[in-house]
């Protein structure tokens, strides 16, 4: 994998280093081809650009290749400059940045900087890799939406809550380390021990309440911890404060950021941004976080709107 190294290190070295169409096309072009172009029809290394420097045309055979084809960029009829706004905005922002901010700060669409949003969030959730959870894992579920009733004691699924299942690294200092969040239908061992399987490595500790749902981890060649807590809420919270800081974290940015309008369908990619920006809450400068996205384009294919609004759409 190619990372590029050079991308900027605040706010005057962006304005300057990408002040023009050119100047984004050509680090876009940077990124799809870091080697220098290649043609996928006959692998010739020869070409020009044509059509405003947006495509290249093979010396030898004259296939034609735009550099936004099969990136984060796919098809898009918008200057990479505002491209280029909107990305700085999205990872610079600590909290995250609804649509409809994003469509208020640069003159968008509405629909348009939804779609650009969840592009950027498939883009950090499918493009990075997730190394395995290691050491001492606390886990968790929680309960999003719906309202608080008797058909939703303990951890019954009735109702319109959507279950969220999470693990966080603890140090021995107290200190936390990387999270996994993902939504699952119930609370049954399949989907628990699956959850642990993708997520935590073989021999670490996992730490869970007495659910017999994680009965399973110990076959599964992940050690177990088991801690019996009853039914008071408030115990769980101090006998598993990371995940339940981490679950905390998460709420109040869906409740802050996007007043908890998102829909069962989109959530997923909500997880995915929010696990993004944790993991990386230490980076030494936001702008590195520039880089990585920018440098995950060549690596993704993003929904298109279509896709994305298939079933209801929420901000």
């Amino acid at each position: 994998m190619n990372e590029l190294r050079d991308f900027p290190k605040n706010l005057a070295d962006f304005e300057a280093r990408f002040a023009t169409e050119e100047a984004c096309v050509a680090y876009a072009r940077k990124m799809k081809w870091p080697d220098g172009f290649r043609c996928r029809r006959c692998e010739a290394v020869a070409s020009w650009p044509v059509a405003r420097g947006r495509r290249e045309e093979c010396a030898v055979c004259g296939y034609q290749e735009s550099v936004t084809a099969g990136t984060l960029f796919h098809q898009t009829k918008k200057p990479l400059r505002m491209w280029f706004r909107a990305i700085t905005l999205w990872v610079t922002s600590k909290r995250g940045l609804s649509a409809m901010e994003l469509s208020r700060l640069l003159g968008l669409h509405y629909e348009t900087a939804w779609t650009w949003c969840h592009k950027l969030r498939a883009a950090v959730g499918g493009a990075f890799g997730k190394d395995k959870l290691s050491g001492v894992v606390e886990m968790d579920e929680t309960y999003l939406g719906g309202t608080d009733d008797r058909a939703h004691a303990g951890r019954s699924l009735a109702g319109k809550k959507a279950l969220i299942v999470g693990a966080v690294e603890v140090r021995p200092s107290g200190a936390l380390g990387r999270a996994r969040l993902e939504m699952a239908g119930a609370a049954t061992g399949s989907n628990l021990e699956g959850f642990a399987v993708r997520n935590v490595e073989q021999h670490a500790v996992a730490r869970t309440d007495g659910l017999n749902s994680y009965s399973g981890l110990v076959a599964a060649g992940i050690g177990h911890q088991r801690i019996v807590i009853g039914k008071d809420p408030k115990k769980a919270s101090s006998i598993f404060p990371g995940i339940h800081r981490v679950f905390s974290l998460f709420k109040r940015a869906l409740l802050g950021t996007f007043h908890g309008s998102v829909s069962n369908k989109n959530l997923p990619a909500y997880l995915n941004e929010f696990e993004f920006r944790f993991n990386r809450r230490n980076a030494g400068t936001r702008w590195l976080l520039f880089g990585r996205v920018l440098d995950s384009a060549p690596r993704t294919k993003p929904p298109t709107y279509r896709q994305l609004t298939q079933a209801v759409v929420t901000p």
